[in-house]
Formats: C-alpha cells, sequence, structure tokens
C-alpha cells in the first residue's frame, strides 16, 4: 500500500487533549501502513512521504474516528411500541412490569440463533461506520443465561473478525436480574460468578466484565462480588453506575479501579470527588437521558473542571438509546451538559479509548496512532456538533483504507 496524504485540511483536530493547541491550522497528515506517520505543514509532512496517494481535503476538517466505548449493538428487535408507551406517560418501571425493558430483549434474544445475531447487528455496525464510529465496545447482557449470554459474545467476536470496526467485547450477565430468578438475586450473582464469568474467561470472550448497579437490580455488595469475581479471571471491571438514581456507583468503581463507571446521571457528591482522584474514566451517555425526557444529566462540567477524566458514547440499545450516532451526542453533550465542542470531541475520542483501556494513541492524531479518520464538510471543527441532525462527513478511514464515501 503506498503512502497516503491528506493536504489543504483548514483544520486537523488532534484530540491529543482538549485544548485549543491540540486544533492545527492549514496542515496536512500522512499514513504508512495504516498508522499516522506525520502532522504539520504540507512542506514537513510530504518530506516523510513516499510517492503518496493524495486526498485532497477541499478545505474540510480532519477529526480522529469517534471510539464508542458504551454500546450494546447486539440485540433481536427494536421495541418501538414501548416508546409509544412512555410518549402516553407510562413510566419506564412500568413498562418493565407489563414484560418490556431489558427482559422483552431477553426473550426476543434468548429465541435467535447466533447465526441470525450476527446478520441483524451488521447493518447497525455499517450505520455506525457511516457515523464515523471506527472503534466500539459491544456488550452482551441480553441473554442472563450461561449459553445464550456466550451466544452474544461469541456474535460480537466473528463481528469483529469481519471488520472493518475495531470491537471491544464486554461480559454483561449482571444486566438485569432473569425473570427466573425474580427474588433470588444473589441466586443469580452465585451463577454470573461461578458458571458464567469461568465460561467467558474460558473461550476468551471478553475483555471487561460489567454490572449494572442501581437499586431494583444489583446492590454494591452484589455488583463488588461480580466484579471482582470477573477480575480474578481476567475481565477488567466497568461499571453502570448511578444512572437513574443514586447509588454509590462512582464511588465502587473508583475503589476497585474501574476502567470507567458509566451514566452517571444521578452521580453523589462523593462520586464526581472519587472519579476525580482515580483513573477511572466518567463515560457520559446523554442520548440516553434524552431519549427517556430526563431533565437531569450527569455534571460533565462538573467532572471535568475537579479533575475527573470523561469519555462520551451513545449506549446504542433498543430501550433507551436506539441511535447510534455519535455527532448527535456531541450535540447533546454540548447543548445540555455545558461542554464546548472541542471537550466533546475529545472525550468522544481519546476519552473512549482511555475508557476502554486502548493505548495505542487510538482517538487522536498522532505519529503513531492508528490512521482512523473522519473528514467533515465543514470549515471550523465547532461545527461538528452544531450541525446537528445531518453529519456533514465527506469520508471515513480506518487503519489508513477508505470506508465511507461522502454521505
Amino acid at each position: 500500500m503506498s503512502d497516503l496524504l491528506f493536504t489543504n485540511a483548514a483544520e486537523i483536530v488532534t484530540c491529543r487533549d482538549a485544548s485549543t493547541a491540540a486544533v492545527i491550522r492549514g496542515s496536512a497528515l500522512a499514513v504508512r501502513a495504516g498508522s499516522i506517520i506525520a502532522v504539520g505543514s504540507e512542506e514537513e509532512v510530504r518530506a516523510s512521504t513516499h510517492a503518496p496517494e493524495h486526498v485532497d481535503c477541499l478545505g474540510g476538517v480532519l477529526t480522529p474516528g469517534f471510539v464508542d466505548s458504551h454500546t450494546h449493538a447486539l440485540f433481536g428487535g427494536w421495541r418501538a411500541a414501548e416508546y409509544e408507551m412512555r410518549a402516553r406517560g407510562i413510566p419506564y418501571m412500568e413498562i418493565a412490569r407489563r414484560g418490556g425493558g431489558i427482559h422483552a430483549s431477553v426473550r426476543d434474544v434468548r429465541a435467535r440463533s447466533e447465526d441470525e445475531l450476527v446478520e441483524l447487528a451488521r447493518p447497525r455496525l455499517d450505520a455506525m461506520l457511516r457515523l464515523g464510529t471506527t472503534t466500539a465496545e459491544i456488550k452482551s447482557g441480553y441473554g442472563l443465561e450461561t449459553e445464550t449470554e456466550l451466544r452474544q459474545l461469541r456474535a460480537v467476536r466473528r463481528l469483529a473478525a469481519e471488520g472493518p470496526l475495531d470491537l471491544v467485547p464486554t461480559f454483561l450477565g449482571a444486566h438485569e436480574v432473569p425473570a427466573e430468578y425474580a427474588s433470588r438475586t444473589d441466586d443469580y450473582v452465585d451463577l454470573v460468578c461461578s458458571e458464567m464469568i469461568p465460561a467467558v474467561a474460558a473461550e476468551r470472550l471478553a475483555v471487561f466484565c460489567d454490572v449494572f448497579m442501581e437499586p431494583g437490580v444489583f446492590d454494591g455488595d452484589q455488583a463488588r462480588r461480580v466484579l471482582e469475581a470477573g477480575r480474578a479471571h481476567g475481565l477488567a471491571p466497568k461499571l453502570h453506575a448511578d444512572e437513574l438514581e443514586g447509588s454509590g456507583g462512582a464511588e465502587l468503581a473508583a475503589s476497585l479501579g474501574a476502567a470507567s463507571a458509566d451514566h452517571l446521571g444521578a452521580i453523589s457528591e462523593a462520586g464526581i470527588d472519587a472519579l476525580a482522584v482515580s483513573a477511572t474514566v466518567a463515560t457520559l451517555l446523554p442520548a440516553t437521558l434524552f431519549f427517556l425526557g430526563r431533565t437531569r444529566y450527569a455534571p460533565a462540567r462538573t467532572l471535568l473542571d475537579r479533575g475527573a477524566r470523561i469519555a462520551l458514547a451513545t449506549d446504542f440499545n433498543p430501550g433507551s438509546a436506539p441511535s447510534p450516532s455519535m455527532p448527535l451526542v456531541l450535540t447533546i453533550a454540548c447543548s445540555q451538559m455545558a461542554l464546548t465542542p472541542l471537550e466533546a470531541l475529545h472525550a468522544a475520542t481519546a476519552g473512549g479509548a482511555r475508557a476502554l483501556g486502548l493505548d495505542d494513541a487510538r482517538g487522536t492524531l498522532v505519529p503513531g496512532a492508528p490512521a482512523d479518520l473522519i473528514l467533515w464538510d465543514v470549515v471550523d471543527h465547532r461545527e461538528i456538533a452544531y450541525r446537528f441532525g445531518d453529519p456533514p462527513i465527506r469520508g471515513v478511514w480506518k487503519r489508513g483504507r477508505r470506508r465511507v464515501e461522502r454521505l
């Protein structure tokens, strides 16, 4: 493969941090063998390349591809009927009591083969790529029984092998208490710890172990048991924390050294302080609260100002966030969570990579990083979040290979 040279960019947003120094104007970028080799003035970058293939950015903006660090993209059917119920004023918990919610997706996924799950996921991953996502995490959690959890993760492994997206698998057997274990949550936690986690680890099907810690689902002691069992089998901890009600999830995640604490719509002051002095990333999912009609969002501004590291992700799932659009997430983060467009972009790229423990400079445009790029049909990076609803994407490259033409 010949070198690849991008020239005539109005801006290259390196996302090495969220400062204005990360925005380079009137610059060029060079790629060799799927990795970035130079970023800087056109004269300097041209000197580093050999017989390059040329991409004229036509005054557009180059950014890293999005790293969507929290999704449930492997599911069966959609749940539009529940959306209508919520629009009619029926609360989420009442919908769940009527057999909706996560349990509806569990019944659906249990009835499907691995091949079906793969076929259903392919167009969703394609949609993610067309919207600029080049790396994504995918969780299990719609099985809630050993074989179906394994089936989900095997499907993720197949999709990862197909590419072009890089996929990071997470085991989420403790997503909900299955109906057959109603009123026996501790027994289900025993099953997760003694049977599911060892089976997942034996096939090396996941990188992370996650738990939905929320009042009425799993409490702190149960979440700790699951995450410690996962760690004992080589699965790094993550945590659904303080989504709808505060329950000390952020504090638990920080105390365990979890890769991330996710959601945080109801995080406490103590939780903010705990994340601020830890390496645990606060992964914020504003599209979920937007879709559920909530008016209180995670305190992104406060988390950043106190020193916490943040990521932005879609939470793409059929119930509470049925959109794979990272550009929409940026808009909500800026409009509802007091982030600047550059802070939001950094959180959706380098922040997501940090939340997934990726240490190859992914989510940045610096020498040595994977050449995962988005070319935007804008002249200013602030337009990316500003022009919501129709993302002005001109092209997406994965490891130096163009995967998306102009939308």
